[in-house]
């Protein structure tokens, strides 16, 4: 005969707890493309179409045109064919604006493929080769962080996480890189690191979601 199981307040909190953390690592992990990804890729759309009507040189007009394609075949979901296509324009057109946005849309389309050796490369490639766009090297270190969170490797993802942060501070996605390097250093068992993040975001976003959930990530880790 069944027999109900009543469960103490404290396995009740640790299991909704336990809940809340699998649901939001689930939920960055499948949603990062399009929560960051799009959002870059649509700055980058408008920027091709700029590049192009002002180019000089028919290379450059070429070049343009050939990114616009490619993003557009981003942005409908024809990530094979994106693939393609950004990897002919890094191959003929190094040094140029569209190799450089190529290059990054290379690792972020890989990541969103979950191709994580190859969205690694390009995005270590961007950050090795370009250097004057401080969101989109921010991004191509969170893309980075992206990878090994998925994998597991949680230790690497928050360095990776806080060094996006810290590439861009003050930038759109500060708040998002430190709370995501929280959640990994808590993961990977570093109460050290995640105090840091933890302390950041309780002052720098006091009162909003981000402190929030920081405080709740932070307080039910260190309880259990």
């Amino acid at each position: 005969m069944y027999q109900k199981v009543k469960l103490s307040k404290r396995q009740i909190k640790e299991d909704k707890f336990t809940a809340f953390m699998l649901k939001s690592k689930s939920w960055f992990v499948e949603n990062w493309q399009f929560a960051v990804i799009g959002v870059v890729a649509a700055i980058l759309l408008v920027t091709a179409g700029t590049y192009y009507a002002g180019s000089q040189t028919a290379r450059q007009q070429e070049a343009g045109i050939k990114l616009a394609r490619a993003l557009m075949d981003y942005r409908n979901e024809n990530s094979q064919v994106a693939i393609m296509s950004l990897s002919q324009i890094v191959e003929d057109y190094g040094g140029d604006y569209a190799a450089q946005q190529a290059t990054f849309l290379l690792g972020k389309v890989n990541l969103k493929i979950r191709n994580y050796p190859e969205a690694i490369r390009y995005f270590e490639m961007y950050l090795s080769r370009y250097r004057d766009d401080k969101l989109i090297r921010a991004s191509a270190l969170a893309g980075i962080a992206a990878c090994h969170e998925d994998q597991a490797d949680f230790a690497e993802a928050a360095d990776k996480y806080a060094e996006a942060f810290e590439e861009y501070p003050d930038g759109p996605m500060s708040g998002d890189c430190q709370l995501s390097a929280l959640r990994n250093y808590l993961e990977a068992g570093d109460t050290e690191d995640a105090r840091f993040f933890y302390e950041s975001l309780n002052e720098d976003f006091k009162g909003t979601g981000l402190a929030n959930t920081a405080t709740l990530l932070f307080m039910e880790k260190n309880q259990r």
